[in-house]
């Protein structure tokens, strides 16, 4: 729960490295659900309805740092080199892909998530995104953040979802509250 100080740090950044260590001690892969805006630096070929879902693995990253305002790395996309940076508020869900475990955190408020029409983007535009995804990214449509608790900011666990990775389409993974 967050207090009423205006100056109080989010636990988000704290919680986002702590399941990240979980992630890997445990020998998970980790993946960041993001909320695309002009503050976010990703390959917007792989953006699908504002949202975007991140492997963060030790294996797919190089220079990831999972700082208090910022989650930043290197990663490849159709085997091009890029680099990442998603400001911490626009994380909204950080779980393991093997078990669907992790947090669901509130999304941005809706005012601050207007797709960037500018140029910034058009280098990535035309561009394909190689068979098979890539090694840091995977799509996995839209993903629905859980209701934020009036309390405040505080995060909520989610359910895992059915074993085993969506194959080429079905049904797509739901985030729930568990209480």
């Amino acid at each position: 729960m967050m207090s009423s100080e205006p100056d109080t740090p989010s636990t988000r950044p704290y919680l986002i490295r702590a399941l990240h260590e979980w992630c890997t001690d445990n020998g998970f892969s980790p993946y960041l659900a993001v909320q695309v805006d002009a503050s976010v630096r990703v390959p917007m070929e792989y953006v699908k309805n504002g949202e975007i879902v991140l492997n963060v693995s030790p294996d797919a990253t190089s220079a990831l740092r999972l700082g208090n305002d910022f989650v930043e790395f290197k990663a490849r996309f159709g085997g091009v080199a890029r680099e990442i940076m998603v400001p911490v508020s626009h994380v909204v869900a950080i779980y393991a892909r093997e078990n669907g475990q992790g947090m669901a955190f509130p999304a941005p408020p809706p005012a601050a998530l207007a797709l960037d029409p500018s140029p910034r983007s058009a280098d990535v535009q035309g561009a394909e995104p190689a068979d098979g995804a890539s090694d840091a990214l995977a799509v996995r449509g839209s993903l629905r953040s859980v209701p934020q608790d009036p309390s405040g900011e505080a995060p909520h666990p989610v359910e895992p979802p059915p074993a085993g990775p969506p194959a080429g389409g079905g049904k797509r993974p739901q985030l729930k509250r568990v209480k």
